[in-house]
Formats: C-alpha cells, sequence, structure tokens
C-alpha cells in the first residue's frame, strides 16, 4: 500500500494547479489589501491550513523539507505541541469539510477560463487587454446556477467585463458534429454508412445529447448504436467577431472585438504593470505610497487621463505627473507596447 509516486502526483497536482496558480494568485488581493478584516483573516488561514496539512502528508517522502516548513509554521502560532513534524499527529480525513457542489463550481470557473484564455492566445490578445463579452449556452438551470455563483471570478481571472448565458434558441452559435472513424469503426464497422448518413440527419440532436448525458443511442435494424464522447467531435464555429472554444459540454464564445475605451485600458493596465515593477525593482513595501513622473507620448496621454484615477489606486500613488522633459530625474526606460516606449521615475513618498 505504499505508493509514493502516486501521493507525490497527488500532491504536486494539488500544489500546483489548485494552491499556487489558482487560489494564491486569485486571493493576492485579500492578502495585502485594505485592513485585518474577517476576510483576510480566512484567507490566510486557508493558506496555512493547507500548508500545514501538506507538509504532513508529505513527510513521509520528503522528510526534511516537510519538517523545516511545519517548524516555521509552528514557530509562530503555536497550534501544535509536537517538536517536530514526525511526531505530529498524520492528518485525519474531515467528511464534513468536503463541499461538492462548491468543488464543482470551482472547476468550472477553471475550465471556463482556461478556454478563454486559450482563445486569447490564439489571437494574440494580452490578458491586461480588456474585452467586453462572453457568452454561455446553458444546459440546464443547475449548470446556470453554478456558473453564476463563479461569475466575478471568471471575469476577474480572464479581464472580461460581461459573462451572458444564451440557451439554444437565441443563441448564434453554430456546433458542427465530425465522426471518429477510427473507434466507430472497431465497434460498428459494417454500419459505418448507415452511421454517417444518420448523423448528418440529425447532429443537432446528437450534440445536444453527447453534451448533456456523455451519450446517444439510436437503433439501426435490430443493433442497438451507441454513440460516445469519445466517438465524435464536437467543432465550434466561429461568428463574426467572436471566437469560440468547446471541451465537452462547455462552451464559451469570446468577444474579440477591441474598442477605443478598451484599448485605452489595456494601456493604463500595461503602464500599471511596468511601474509595479519599478516598485518591485527599488525595494519598495506593497504598502509605500508612491509619487509617480511619466514622459508624455501621444500613444498614451489619453488613456492616463481617462484612466488616472484607476491607475493611481492601483499603484498607490499620492502624485502622478505626465511631463514632457525628463531632465535630472532617476528616470527608467520602458515599453509599453511593441510600438510604445516612454520614460517613468518613481519616488517613495514619507
Amino acid at each position: 500500500d505504499y505508493e509514493p509516486t502516486k501521493v507525490g502526483r497527488a500532491i504536486q497536482e494539488f500544489v500546483d494547479l489548485y494552491l499556487s496558480n489558482w487560489y494564491v494568485r486569485l486571493c493576492r488581493r485579500r492578502f495585502w489589501k485594505g485592513d485585518y478584516t474577517e476576510d483576510k483573516v480566512s484567507a490566510y488561514q486557508t493558506l496555512y491550513t493547507c500548508l500545514e496539512k501538506i507538509a504532513q502528508l508529505m513527510s513521509p517522502i520528503a522528510p526534511f523539507f516537510s519538517d523545516r516548513l511545519f517548524r516555521d509554521l509552528n514557530a509562530v502560532t503555536k497550534r501544535d505541541n509536537a517538536e517536530s513534524i514526525h511526531l505530529s499527529n498524520f492528518p485525519k480525513y474531515q467528511a464534513n469539510c468536503i463541499d461538492k457542489d462548491l468543488e464543482e463550481r470551482m472547476e468550472l470557473a477553471q475550465q471556463i477560463s482556461s478556454m478563454v484564455l486559450s482563445i486569447r492566445k490564439k489571437e494574440n490578445i494580452r490578458v491586461r487587454q480588456p474585452l467586453n463579452h462572453i457568452q454561455i449556452p446553458i444546459l440546464n438551470e443547475s449548470y446556470k446556477a453554478k456558473i453564476e455563483a463563479v461569475k466575478n471570478l471568471i471575469l476577474s481571472e480572464v479581464n472580461v467585463k460581461e459573462l451572458n448565458f444564451v440557451t439554444e434558441e437565441n443563441s448564434q452559435l453554430v456546433k458542427n458534429l465530425k465522426l471518429n472513424f477510427k473507434t466507430l469503426g472497431k465497434k460498428f464497422g459494417k454500419h459505418m454508412k448507415v452511421i454517417q448518413a444518420y448523423a448528418n440527419e440529425h447532429s443537432h440532436k446528437i450534440i445536444h445529447e453527447i453534451e448533456m448525458h456523455a451519450k446517444y443511442e439510436f437503433v439501426i435494424g435490430e443493433e442497438n448504436i451507441l454513440l460516445e464522447t469519445e466517438d465524435v467531435e464536437i467543432i465550434p464555429v466561429d461568428l463574426p467577431g467572436w471566437k469560440v472554444a468547446n471541451i465537452g459540454a462547455i462552451t464559451v464564445a469570446l468577444d474579440i472585438t477591441i474598442t477605443e475605451q478598451l484599448r485605452e485600458e489595456g494601456i493604463a493596465r500595461e503602464i500599471i504593470n511596468r511601474i509595479q515593477n519599478l516598485r518591485k525593482d527599488k525595494g519598495l513595501d506593497v504598502t509605500d505610497r508612491i509619487g509617480v513622473k511619466i514622459q508624455e507620448n501621444s500613444k498614451i496621454n489619453t488613456a492616463i487621463t481617462n484612466n488616472l484615477e484607476y491607475i493611481c489606486a492601483e499603484i498607490l500613488a499620492s502624485d502622478f505627473k505626465v511631463v514632457s522633459d525628463m531632465n535630472g530625474s532617476d528616470a527608467s526606460l520602458v515599453d509599453i507596447d511593441d510600438d510604445i516606449q516612454t520614460s517613468i521615475s518613481i519616488s517613495k513618498i514619507n
């Protein structure tokens, strides 16, 4: 029963996919912004619990690192009387802590976010560039409710302003059905021509059933034909101004039209990113307030003017000036976009 490879991979997947690249990243604002509220305490306590339990779970296969992690945590909280992780009680499974509905909602959020981000990457649209709309066809009310519960999280993650639900009746999305002859040939070789003719005539119905129930059954002669997910490929068709992605039962359509207002917001976010990098380079604390000087540039001036309040709030700037001359200042030349360069100077305000 001792399977270190299996448990090692399970821990790796949890830490990498769920804890680090999802929970910690999405909770950054909860960790450092605002007062020490119950929400901030909860965020830290959740992370602490995860690290503590992970250390205990991994202790048989990573004895030294897990012990160091455990003792560093326990030195602050004194939660455990054990001097070493190897003298502490191994975690026990707690059925009352399992919330399957929450897990399903969060998995949907991850899948939808991943699909939208993949469209962005394919279309070469940076994540810092805001977009207007996502459309998601709803399969049933339960499915809609689960996505609605994580809607704001999805929109924040993919930097899109609105998520709209559409039904099959009012959706403009079109999906094509393609049979997998490799798998179907092994199962129903002699009926392939009849199956293909049937699929061409009933493609909409087959797609709906496969997405809803992962299977579709019909009869040819006296033989029962079962089409499963592996036997078909559902191919979404792009609409003018939209790009569509589909994985299993989930379909998303992303509006990739970039208006002038969206373009300016994207530039503002790029400027924020460059200033935050300069803060790190200067060793400033995340709570330090700063003064900013940025050299004027016709390609960014309007974007700064129209988004100044947002920029200052994000970088904690008490003073922000667009100047024509940066002489005499400790300025850094930065790339805002592929064809936009400017100089930025920041200083700590006591």
